[in-house]
């Protein structure tokens, strides 16, 4: 029971006949606990050094056990004073250790992943080896074949482990069926969602790893990827994403209240709102250009605006999105 903070099985039983006694001669600690008198001696060196035991003056010695619940406390508090140097040590050590492979070893730095379900298989890993915090560019194409037609399931459990979310949405995720309905769900459990225009499909765990899907023109599914280690590249990818996050546009998806907007004038503002043309949010929406401008031009005149940005603006104070 007490190996955790460093008595051996024999110093343990010395510890037990010695408290059991609460003061004893070596004589009778051998008569009670059955062990030969060296083991004894050298329990009861572990435990004055351990301040669990006092030897008195006098003949003959007597050790005098400490108060298990002040001697045994103290000890823990030094271990645990001793682990928490330990990790603040970690920390050090891993500074040198990121700032020794960066450059040690150019060719380990990118790794290049191929075949689909190979890039599937690492972006699942690569989420579920994530401690702090998920943060992404997300636009088509996209490796899984369900794309945003259902929830990603890994995403939601370590959402509900405490793990961080922020995801740029490219504008034109928007015009993919199932786009709001997922998003929306990411949302519930604490997504931090944002749109913009994005140059690529990126994601980064935490500070330590970053994929990055080799795409060529033309490509409709992702079937390659690099994997990008710590070093200056992925600092520079970081930053590329902190600087996309600053200007993107927050995702609302808000549900109108009763009498307010029906639940199509909410979704219409929304994609209003994040800049999404009549092509995207026709697409988005199921609807046809033609319905998309009609349904705007109701929303200008419902709430006295000249352009869609007023629109937005309009919708945004009066709490609608």
């Amino acid at each position: 029971m007490l190996e955790a903070i460093g008595l051996s099985q024999q110093d343990e039983a010395v510890y037990d006949a010695l408290v059991r006694r609460a003061q004893a001669t070596i004589s009778e600690l051998v008569q009670d606990s059955h062990l030969p008198e060296s083991a004894i001696r050298r329990g009861l060196r572990s435990l004055t050094d351990l301040g669990l035991a006092t030897r008195s003056a006098g003949r003959p010695v007597r050790y005098v056990a400490v108060s298990p619940d002040s001697g045994l406390e103290a000890v823990l508090r030094e271990r645990e004073a001793g682990l928490h140097d330990v990790r603040l040590h970690i920390r050090t050590l891993m500074k040198m250790y990121q700032a020794g492979t960066r450059f040690a070893h150019p060719g380990e730095l990118i790794e290049v992943i191929s075949g689909r379900d190979e890039v599937n298989q690492h972006w699942v890993r690569m989420q579920q080896n994530t401690h702090a915090q998920m943060r992404g560019f997300d636009r088509p194409p996209y490796a899984a074949p369900q794309a945003h037609t259902e929830s990603n399931h890994v995403e939601i459990a370590l959402l509900q482990r405490g793990v961080k979310y922020r995801v740029i949405y490219d504008k034109s995720a928007l015009e993919l069926p199932g786009w709001r309905d997922d998003v929306a769900a990411g949302l519930r459990h604490g997504e931090q969602a944002r749109i913009a225009e994005v140059p690529m499909k990126l994601a980064i765990s935490d500070d330590r790893l970053a994929m990055l899907p080799l795409l060529r023109s033309g490509d409709d599914a992702v079937t390659a990827s690099y994997l990008i280690h710590p070093s200056p590249l992925l600092d520079a990818l970081v930053a590329l994403f902190e600087v996309t996050w600053e200007r993107a546009v927050p995702v609302q998806l808000r549900s109108p209240a009763a009498g307010e907007l029906s639940e199509d004038e909410a979704r219409l503002l929304a994609l209003l709102a994040s800049g999404a043309t009549d092509k995207a949010a026709s697409r988005a929406l199921g609807w046809s250009e033609r319905t998309v401008q009609r349904h705007v031009t109701k929303l200008m005149l419902r709430v006295g605006a000249q352009t869609r940005f007023q629109i937005a603006m309009e919708a945004t104070r009066r709490g609608w999105i």
